[in-house]
């Protein structure tokens, strides 16, 4: 099998799949930039600016969220896009039109990468995958209604992915007038598929099978879309760019917010950045030059002491250190394309780049200094907490009022939103089992939170 950019690059929409399709109204933009528009003006995308993008409930507005977060991706990723777009049509191997495609495909898929993730981040989604193992560890039979805790309807929720329930978002939980999402067209949904395996069959020898791909509500849809743009179970070759980019820009810029937020000064977090990638790494050289240069050297450049001086440092650093990852992905990208076309790349670009050590580096500092810097673990343990509240409140409305149990789990049920419950109605009536139509109502729900919701609401309902 190999991919081509013809089918890979599909204008047709979900929708086109479960209906007649209609004649399609002149506009003056292509069905990929309606794509992107689409995204842009939905919901849940608005919702980004009140979910962590590391630092949760954070109150100084210079710090990102998981909305700027986003944005930067989808700049980064736009611009990546079009590098390679151009390549690709110096090798005749697409057209202009096709080039602009990719770009488009690319900034929308780095604009909706991150909508599934739970409030709290990833503190969210380990949060709502231990709720589903304490369940199980309290109640042995508790997934026997769906087939067992080795099946994938179980596997889904014991193995919770904010990637999964992107997709799942964006082709049905963003309601409008009927029941297909943001009705994608195949070549945007195709690139969004971060991971390739249901929940069941994971396999982490491969970087694409590593985690949960889509969940066995979507895994129709999914099968598809893969015949449609011809990638079989492989990744999409825009998906590799989405990635590293999304990879490049957080790895950076929360180093650069660990600074502002005083995690560590400029210097220690120099000494740090030198400390893994070595004193001798050329690349890591250049930026710290190019910065020094920039904040100290350049002609009118202002004279900064203190915190200013190293909150520019590392915005400076900011800047040189993404351009030095981009271009190392976008070489090794040229590199492998051959095998990334023949579904036989299983790595990732960045990691298999020139610059490797230098996102390695910020990787590691991240992990031993920003995320589990006091104020976050003391915030990311109140997330903790706060969800699985929400999560033993709403449980009890979704499940107890199918089963008709307890009296006042009608308005439990009735206080999630009723978006979420039309699709679990609608849910109801396929062959999905009814427990696990229950279990995706709640972390719909709840997935759909802002922090700053899902702390009100807990508060609300247990007088916190």
């Amino acid at each position: 099998m190999e991919m081509n950019w013809v089918k890979l690059l599909s204008d047709k929409r979900v929708r086109d799949f479960y209906e007649q399709p209609k004649p399609r109204k002149k506009d003056h933009r292509t069905e990929f930039e309606r794509d992107y528009d689409r995204a842009i003006f939905c919901t849940p995308v608005r919702r980004l600016h009140d979910k962590a993008q590391v630092f949760p409930l954070e109150p100084d507005d210079s710090v990102r969220r998981r909305l700027t977060h986003s944005l930067e991706v989808s700049t980064v990723v736009r611009d990546v896009g079009r590098a390679i777009g151009r390549w690709l049509g110096k090798e005749n191997i697409v057209d202009e039109e096709q080039a602009k495609a990719l770009e488009t495909i690319a900034a929308t898929c780095g604009l909706i990468h991150d909508l599934g993730n739970p409030p709290f981040g990833h503190a969210g989604e380990t949060a709502i995958k231990e709720w589903f193992k304490n369940k199980l560890k309290k109640d042995k039979k508790f997934f026997n209604d769906i087939g067992g805790e080795k099946r994938q309807y179980a596997q889904d929720f014991l193995n919770f992915e904010s990637n999964a329930q992107t997709l799942r978002l964006i082709s049905k939980l963003q309601v409008l007038s009927d029941l297909y999402g943001l009705n994608f067209t195949c070549a945007t949904m195709s690139a969004a598929c971060k991971y390739t395996v249901p929940s069941h069959k994971i396999n982490k020898k491969y970087h694409e099978k590593a985690k949960v791909g889509y969940f066995a509500s979507e895994a129709n849809l999914i099968d598809l879309v893969r015949e449609q743009t011809g990638t079989g179970e492989a990744r999409n070759p825009i998906t590799f760019i989405v990635e590293a980019c999304d990879d490049i820009v957080y790895s950076v810029v929360d180093l650069e917010d660990g600074v502002r937020k005083n995690v560590f000064d400029w210097k220690t977090l120099k000494d740090k950045l030198e400390k893994h990638a070595g004193k001798d790494n050329n690349i890591l050289k250049k930026c710290f030059e190019k910065a020094k240069w920039m904040i100290e050297k350049k002609p009118g450049a202002i004279k900064l002491e203190g915190g200013s001086r190293d909150e520019a440092m590392s915005q400076a650093f900011r800047v040189f250190a993404i351009g030095e990852l981009v271009s190392a992905a976008i070489e090794t990208f040229k590199d492998k394309y051959k095998k990334i076309m023949k579904g036989h790349y299983h790595g990732e670009l960045v990691h298999d780049s020139r610059a490797a050590s230098l996102i390695e580096a910020c990787k590691d500092i991240g992990i031993e200094d920003v995320y589990c810097a006091k104020q976050n673990l003391r915030l990311e343990v109140m997330g903790r907490h706060i969800i699985n509240g929400l999560m033993d409140i709403f449980w009890e409305g979704a499940w107890e009022r199918a089963n008709d149990n307890k009296p006042f789990a009608d308005k439990i049920f009735n206080l999630m939103s009723k978006n979420y419950i039309i699709v679990f109605e609608y849910a109801e009536k396929s062959d999905l089992p009814k427990k696990y139509c229950c279990m995706q109502l709640v972390t719909d729900y709840i997935c759909g939170m802002t922090d700053t919701f899902a702390c009100t609401l807990h508060k609300q309902l247990t007088n916190g």
